[in-house]
């Protein structure tokens, strides 16, 4: 594996040249298309608004502007396509270093999961680890969640915009999903280990794995064969993670300038101020989590934070938290937490405490009431963010989670959900710094819960590194 420092450096150095190249691909071959694009856009908007001001359906100027607005909908389409072939050298990096990493979190999970369990061996002890963990993720997500509202409200980044409520037939092409028992059952638990494994469903592999542990600790000594094989297998997904990691850099840079090169620089003078405001919210998230961090580790928290740096930086740049599950896993375990208290709370983590994306959810949802000059009682914003907190754990898994979540949520306010199209076009910029918050939080949670469960251990990082 490449050094820690030489890792960071080559993934910054990715991040920079990702920026350059991105921006000069975008000047050069993609802002022609754009135009185009931005041009069928413009012409569509203004023919819905002439369709809804049409009473009569069957005169000549009506079908003609539904003809007109079928042409502009496959220029667009057509352009759109153009762009995406255009950026396909670029994303195909970061498709094939995000496939390697799917490849590796399943079964990582399994293996590392199911020792963990065996060797805890006492069906109270999961329990009581479990509690405390959900204890952690619930007072997370709800201090995330009100402090998306409380900076929402404080900076009121929709206040200028005043937009006209829209056609309310108008769609974003975004499938909302409402809270529904049976889906959050669904993704809880499997009918197939196979199936979860292939769909990388990783809270019914917690499950799985949770039974499975239990059970190979209650056969004795035929288990510990059993334990001994996990434990061999998790050390080779380990050193193939090492070998997966050193095309980090490259899925960087292809990330970053198919993003740059898509949206331009452009997006950032557009949106520049409701970006910076969401980034210098997650920033306080950030100084939250670490204060509570610190008050229960005391100093070694920086060290932590320190280690992760590397695992945060490909959550950003490639806008997965996903990708930096494997890395994450051995900084933590380099850093001292116990290898049971890891391969337990870090699955659970990433269905359950996804901090960024909470944030971000009542971030954006208050935004879109604001620009539609909706105002939202103090008692009603609180009943979004239940909603939220109760909505999110049911998409695990799902593309896109979090503008699906506000999706659902949005029509429960009487919010349009057109005004969706206002974020899907800086999503993946937003998406950067939810997914580096993830990760924070989620790393932060598995040290906690090693240290109120006396298993941090400071001389660990000999053992991991024989692994890698």
């Amino acid at each position: 594996m490449q050094k820690k420092s030489n890792l960071t450096l080559y993934i910054f150095i990715a991040l920079i040249l990702g920026v350059i190249v991105g921006y000069i691909y975008n000047v050069s071959v993609i802002n022609a298309i754009n135009i185009n694009i931005n041009n069928a856009d413009v012409h569509i908007k203004d023919i819905n608004t002439k369709l809804v001001l049409s009473h009569d359906t069957t005169t000549s100027q009506y079908i003609a502007l539904k003809a007109e607005k079928i042409q502009q909908l496959k220029i667009s389409k057509d352009n759109n396509s153009i762009r995406e072939d255009k950026l396909e050298g670029f994303t195909i990096l970061s498709d094939i270093f995000l496939r390697l990493i799917k490849m590796i979190v399943a079964p990582l999970v399994f293996t590392t999961l199911v020792v963990g369990v065996a060797k805890v061996g006492d069906i109270k002890a999961v329990g009581r680890i479990g509690g405390k963990t959900m204890l952690w993720f619930l007072s997370a997500t709800l201090v995330s969640l009100l402090l998306g509202m409380l900076f929402v409200n404080l900076f009121e980044p929709g206040r200028t915009m005043h937009l006209p409520l829209p056609d309310s037939h108008l769609s974003t092409g975004i499938k909302k999903t409402a809270l529904s028992l049976t889906d959050f059952i669904g993704h809880v638990f499997p009918k197939s280990f196979i199936e979860a494994m292939a769909n990388n469903e990783i809270l019914q592999i917690v499950v799985f794995s949770l039974f499975f542990g239990v059970a190979t600790a209650a056969i004795g000594e035929q288990g510990k064969i059993v334990i001994k094989a996990m434990d061999a297998i998790a050390h080779v997904i380990l050193k193939i993670t090492g070998y997966v990691m050193k095309v980090a850099p490259l899925a960087v840079f292809g990330a970053i300038t198919a993003v740059i090169a898509k949206q331009g620089l452009g997006v950032l003078s557009t949106y520049g101020i409701f970006i910076s405001e969401f980034y210098f919210a997650l920033i306080m998230l950030w100084l939250v989590i670490i204060l509570a961090g610190f008050i229960i580790l005391r100093k070694s928290v920086f060290k932590l934070v320190s280690s992760i740096k590397d695992a945060m930086l490909i959550a950003f740049s490639t806008s997965t938290s996903e990708a930096a599950y494997p890395r994450v896993l051995i900084e933590l375990e380099r850093f001292g937490c116990s290898n049971k208290i890891v391969s337990f709370v870090l699955p659970l983590g990433y269905s359950f405490n996804l901090d960024g994306s909470m944030m971000y959810m009542t971030f954006a949802s208050l935004f879109l009431a604001q620009s539609y000059d909706i105002h939202l009682s103090f008692g009603h914003q609180l009943s979004m963010l239940l909603v939220l907190m109760l909505t999110s754990k049911g998409v695990a898994g799902v593309p896109r989670a979090s503008l699906v979540v506000i999706a659902a949520t949005l029509s429960m306010f009487s919010i349009p959900e057109a005004g969706l199209f206002l974020l899907i076009g800086i999503d993946p910029l937003l998406d950067m710094g939810r997914s580096a918050t993830n990760v924070l939080g989620n790393a932060m949670a598995t040290a906690v819960v090693s240290k109120w469960e006396g298993e941090l251990d400071k001389d660990a990082s000999t053992e991991i590194d024989s692994m890698i």
